[in-house]
């Protein structure tokens, strides 16, 4: 029988980029941030594509054929963003919105907008909640100016997202598969 799992693909930074823009953090004090859950090193990704429940096989060879040929795009972190309750880094480069336009599910018609999540409010009150979306302003202004060396992002990884085992707990990611990309342009 065929298995089924939420999968999402993803570009994963190398560890020299996780490990500078996690001193960058440390250095800011991000610890001592009241209402925002931290996301660990281990789950910074750059996604692509939200697939929600599928099958993993069917999922891994659709994404095989829409990314064979591409070359890998060169990006870098720069900068930072927020959406309502969300804290993120950007992403530039060349390349990469192609990547993810082959990547992307048929019929997602939202703009792509290349980050990595760096925190979640918690959930509360909406007095609360409001505070800390200013929070989330205040690491926005101060991480403006953050920027990465250039990567070529030579995979992309097809991921399993499961629930965390622990009540309230961030969900569990794995790695299924990995996609190789072509030399950069």
């Amino acid at each position: 029988m065929a298995e089924r799992a939420r999968l999402f693909s993803a570009v994963i930074p190398p560890p020299g980029v996780v490990t500078a823009l996690h001193r960058e953090l440390r250095q800011a004090g991000h610890r001592r941030s009241p209402g925002l859950r931290w996301t660990t090193r281990a789950r910074w990704h750059i996604t692509l594509g939200f697939y929600g429940t599928d099958l993993i096989e069917q999922r891994a060879e659709w994404l095989r054929t829409r990314l064979a040929g591409l070359a890998a795009p060169v990006v870098r972190i720069e900068g930072a963003g927020s959406f309502r309750g969300v804290l993120w880094m950007g992403v530039r480069g060349r390349g990469l919105d192609e990547v993810a336009a082959a990547a992307r599910p048929d019929g997602e018609n939202r703009p792509y907008i290349a980050h990595l999540t760096l925190a979640l409010a918690r959930r509360g009150t909406w007095a609360q909640e409001r505070r800390t979306q200013s929070v989330i302003e205040r690491w926005r202004t101060s991480l403006a100016e953050v920027r990465s060396p250039e990567w070529a992002a030579t995979e992309v990884v097809l991921m399993r997202s499961e629930p965390s085992r622990e009540p309230g707990g961030a969900p569990l990611y794995s790695v299924v598969t990995r996609f190789a990309l072509d030399a950069p342009g």
